[in-house]
């Protein structure tokens, strides 16, 4: 699929496409399809709800949906769980895309969780990444949601890999591998019981580089910090770490100004820039396809602890 997203000037003549661009086009097709028939198996609950960030994959699982469901509004509310430590940037595009589409947004905050006590930090300027769960757990026991929508992908890190597209969770929120139900044929198991809930992946069979083939292709608009721009960094643990107030440059530390993106966003403390020019989906299309690291691999701290902090967050009720 490499050569078949690539972008070449015999596109712009349909009768002159390359095999390879039609594969990739009908690629893009069949997999639109698929998430927009799973968004509509969720006509079996009655409270769903789309995990919304603001994120690359949240903005097109959005934009998705706003199809499946076109001319009327999707049936569900935007979710996002606030860790207090998101890029500004992501937050005004969030708030943005929910005015744009009439849909209703929730926010819950890390910090009501910290105020509470539910949940405990190391300081103010520690990874909040993790406590995310609790506050997840909180919002779906409150609002009584039984079922979250979220633009996880299978590619991002191996304890996704395992996750199905329709993924049970306990009346604790809890996520059990060996509690996944079969889906064979695309044929989906959407029964819960009473106090649990589904989560369920759309996009789950997207990879990156089909992500950003998607949002050249519909033009989907995105924040600014996913395309090249310039930003003082530090280098750190062989990662670019963008130099905040919640991550300041320490004393033995020289910060530079280089041009980069983002390949992924969320909590400051542990998410970090690549450097790059690419200043537009398609260029940064082709600079994913040459890619050798995943985008959590490199650019993710938090999934830098142990092979398996992915794994040990979803089972205690994480995305």
């Amino acid at each position: 699929m490499r050569l078949a997203y690539e972008r070449d000037s015999a596109v712009t003549d349909a009768s002159s496409t390359p095999a390879g661009a039609l594969a990739a086009e009908a690629r893009l097709h069949r997999l639109e399809a698929e998430a927009i028939f799973i968004l509509r198996e969720l006509a079996h609950y009655a409270r769903p709800a789309l995990m919304f960030s603001g994120g690359k994959d949240s903005a097109v699982l959005l934009h998705v949906a706003m199809k499946a469901f076109a001319p009327a509004k999707p049936p569900f509310a935007l979710l996002h769980i606030d860790t207090g430590h998101n890029f500004p940037e992501v937050i005004t595009f969030r708030d943005k895309r929910a005015v744009e589409t009439g849909l209703p947004l929730v926010v819950r905050s890390v910090e009501d969780s910290i105020r509470r006590g539910s949940v405990r930090v190391a300081g103010e300027s520690a990874s909040r990444n993790g406590a995310q769960a609790v506050t997840l757990l909180e919002a779906q026991n409150e609002l009584a949601f039984d079922v979250m929508i979220g633009g996880a992908r299978r590619d991002e890190e191996k304890a996704r890999a395992k996750e199905r597209v329709f993924s049970h969770r306990d009346a604790f929120g809890a996520w059990q591998p060996r509690a996944q139900r079969p889906e064979l044929w695309s044929l989906y198991n959407r029964h819960i019981a009473q106090g649990e809930h589904m989560r369920v992946f759309p996009l789950s069979n997207w990879t990156e580089a089909d992500v950003w083939a998607y949002i050249a292709r519909e033009e989907i608009e995105l924040p600014s910090l996913y395309y090249a721009h310039e930003r003082e960094v530090v280098r750190r643990d062989g990662l670019l770490m963008p130099v905040t107030a919640l991550t300041p440059r320490r004393e033995e530390e020289a910060s530079e100004s280089v041009v980069v993106r983002f390949r992924t966003v969320g909590d400051i403390t542990c998410t970090c820039p690549v450097e790059s020019d690419a200043d537009d989906a398609w260029s940064v299309l082709l600079e994913t396809l040459s890619a050798s690291v995943s985008e959590r691999g490199a650019t993710r701290m938090d999934d830098r602890v142990n092979a398996a902090a992915m794994e040990r967050r979803k089972l205690e009720g994480y995305f």
